[in-house]
């Protein structure tokens, strides 16, 4: 099970909903200074006399002990998951150039990210998170450029406070000293000048997007056919003057194009070219499968499109597969082979997702006990141990008829099994707030690696004898709409964070379709809907999603949605305010999951304006507090309450529960349906949630639901439905 929900658990300590930065500041290039060998960094000396040293407040220490040592020095141990402190109140408004925070340090373990608070008002809107504090025995410096944040917030008046949250480790000893506000240097500041510069490019690229999805051109392409050696181009041009029929590669963005490459003089209209599917490239090869086409028109020594680019509407499949047949909408999310794997037969499961960090286990040299995978003329190495542990559970899934989405996730490059493939696939425009990449698309090198390893895994599970199991679905990636936590390629306007997004989703629909020629993609999104989790709304990007596919051809990607209660703690999700019957709710939870079941029913938002597109619920739990009777109960009334709703609705294909088991990485969470494996009375033991869920969809469903409805407040279980409005 990958790391849990940062944004909503371990930072629930603000509000019952935490949302992180809702606004659009930038986020800063943390200047860290390391090397491969621990160099001691001398504290710097400051010169001026108005420097002002900042100073924690001891009392508003949060699981951790902090001591006093030296002028401006202190010792810290952390003794929860939760650990922060605030510094006193500065004493005088500081100066406009002064925005570096910096400090020195010593730390006993390596800390992820820290998070910075502005007070006095502290919420997540008011926050930013910095990169990492590394494992050292040596003062070593720490810097980050705060200029932006400064500003958006008018932070820096007289009694204003820092607060420092230390990651979410217990046990780490960290020394600091000297914590003060310096100007940048020659160094910060260009890199400062170069981010400036760069959102600039970012802003008028979303201009350009949103002008080019709204434009009404005069020619088109009709269609794009990818058979197993051509590929057929159809369309037709119009009016007068010189036209020409264009490929463009996924690491090129259309819209910012100035001069067309590649290009195929159009003679007549109507027109039909056919192609090689496959060409030489840059010393390797190249599957024309992953191109989209446009229409340029030229003008004097200007080009212009003049057509919507169009990607692959047909793929001639390799092989003829089944389609995966849901049997019911109870599923398990997470799955992974264990001591608990009956469950599969003893809770009637039907769908699981299961997890695949392709950084986990693609290596660009023939590593130890690997099988090598060629693609584009480049040879790629794959883990066999973590194989064999994925093949046992695709296996047994395969053995039960049960439906399969794999959830694709890209590690940071510092945790990838291999730093080559780490810094290919790492999104160039990655911040340190994100636990997950968005995969680097921006090189052919990224692009190759990045198909390389979904054709080597759809190869092996989309095979005639599902010999290793089978993948049915594919969820691309994690929870988007919180894309600097989950798939972070730093903070860019939502067009533009969506274009890249959507050619990895095509890339992985145009591969896995010659496999298979009933897979899918999904995207994944949280429980936001008009309201932001971070920077970008699930509602917002579902209806461009839809507009992008109406604009450069449809294809068959459904949604992965994951409506937790409004507080993730709280399992009474009934009582959730702000996830009303409107489409303009601002959450969709399991409290009005009415309002995404009529989303996705709507002809508008259907798959070539026919096929109602697929609806999981894919990550979802209740909670319970702990483990005492009246918290349990709550747990699976809050999954009847959930089940009950959703079966109602037909929009809604599947619901994945999250967590199987307790997780002691979630903060605190308890939303399994069995216990802790470790738990000293009752290790794995089945709650109340796992018979509540083991009776769902059969003749014990009424009998064991019926205690819940007091709890709910209701007489009647059509009580809780409700209709929608605009």
């Amino acid at each position: 099970m990958m790391r849990r929900r940062n944004k909503e658990i371990s930072h629930h300590r603000i509000s019952g909903i935490p949302i992180f930065m809702r606004y659009t500041l930038l986020f800063f290039f943390l200047l860290l200074l390391s090397c491969k060998e621990e160099v001691e960094t001398k504290i710097p000396v400051i010169i001026q006399s108005s420097t002002e040293f900042l100073k924690f407040s001891l009392n508003t220490a949060n699981q951790l002990n902090i001591t006093a040592k030296e002028k401006n020095a202190y010792v810290i141990s952390t003794t929860g998951t939760d650990p922060y402190i605030h510094t006193t109140g500065i004493s005088k408004t500081i100066h406009p150039d002064s925005v570096v925070l910096t400090f020195q340090y010593k730390s006993s373990e390596h800390i992820d990210r820290i998070q910075l608070f502005f007070g006095p008002d502290i919420s997540e809107q008011r926050s930013l998170f910095a990169g990492p504090i590394t494992k050292t025995s040596l003062w070593k410096s720490y810097s980050v450029n705060l200029k932006k944040i400064i500003k958006e917030l008018s932070w820096g008046k007289q009694g204003d406070f820092i607060r420092l949250d230390f990651g979410t480790k217990s046990g780490v000893t960290i020394e600091i000293s000297n914590i003060y506000f310096r100007a940048m240097n020659a160094s910060e500041k260009d890199i400062f000048d170069e981010e400036e510069a760069q959102i600039k490019k970012d802003e008028m690229m979303q201009s350009a997007l949103a002008s080019y999805l709204e434009k009404k051109y005069p020619s088109t392409i009709t269609g794009v056919k990818a058979g197993l050696t051509h590929v057929t181009i159809t369309g037709e041009q119009a009016g007068e003057g010189k036209f020409s029929l264009c490929e463009i590669f996924p690491e090129d963005t259309l819209v910012t194009i100035t001069t067309f490459k590649n290009k195929i003089a159009l003679e007549s209209s109507p027109f039909q070219i056919i192609l090689p599917r496959v060409i030489s490239k840059n010393n390797g090869s190249y599957d024309r499968l992953l191109s989209k086409w446009v229409i340029v028109k030229e003008s004097g020594n200007n080009e212009f499109i003049d057509s919507h680019a169009r990607y692959t509407d047909i793929i001639e499949p390799r092989q003829s597969l089944t389609p995966g047949i849901l049997k019911s909408k109870k599923g398990l999310g997470g799955f992974f082979m264990n001591s608990y794997a009956s469950d599969l037969d003893l809770l009637g499961i039907t769908s699981i997702t299961i997890n695949i960090p392709i950084t986990a286990l693609i290596y660009s040299f023939p590593a130890a006990n690997t099988i090598a995978h060629s693609y584009g003329n480049k040879n790629y190495y794959f883990s066999r141990s973590y194989l064999n542990g994925l093949d046992q559970a695709l296996q047994l899934a395969a053995s039960k008829d049960i439906v399969v989405a794999a959830i694709l996730l890209v590690q940071k490059a510092a945790e990838s099994a291999d730093p080559e493939i780490g810094r290919i696939l790492q999104h160039p425009s990655y911040t340190p707030e994100g636990i997950y990449t968005m995969p680097n698309l921006t090189t052919e090198e990224g692009i190759n690696c990045y198909a390389a390893a979904l054709d080597f895994l759809a190869s092996r599970y989309n095979r005639t004898d599902d010999a290793y199991g089978r993948i049915h679905k594919w969820i691309l990636h994690n929870e988007v709409d919180a894309g600097l936590t989950w798939t972070n390629m730093g903070r860019k306007p939502m067009l533009v964070y969506l274009d890249t997004y959507l050619k990895s989703m095509r890339i992985c629909y145009n591969i896995t379709r010659q496999y298979d020629g009933n897979s899918e993609v999904m995207g994944s999104f949280t429980h936001s809907w008009s309201e932001p989790v971070e920077l970008y709304a699930s509602k917002a990007m579902l209806n461009a999603m839809q507009q992008f596919s109406a604009s450069e051809g449809d294809f068959q990607w459904g949604v992965a949605y994951h409506p937790y209660p409004q507080d993730l703690n709280e399992p009474k999700t009934w009582n959730d305010s702000k996830a009303t019957f409107s489409m303009s709710s601002a959450l969709v939870t399991f409290r009005n999951l009415e309002v995404i079941d009529h989303w996705v029913r709507q002809k508008e938002n259907s798959y070539r304006g026919t096929f109602k597109r697929t609806l999981w619920l894919s990550e979802n739990g209740t909670n319970s507090r702990s483990y005492e009777n009246k918290d349990l109960l709550e747990q699976a009334a809050g999954f009847a309450y959930a089940w009950k709703k959703l079966t109602a609705l037909d929009g809604i294909d599947a619901i994945q529960w999250h967590n199987w088991i307790d997780n002691r990485s979630e903060f605190g969470l308890r939303i399994g349906l069995r216990k802790f494996p470790d738990d000293a009375t009752d290790p794995g033991g089945r709650k109340p949630v796992w018979y509540a869920y083991q009776a769902a969809g059969t003749d014990q469903e009424e009998e064991i639901f019926e205690p819940y409805k007091t709890m709910i407040g209701i007489s009647n279980w059509s009580e809780i439905m409700h209709s929608v409005s605009p």
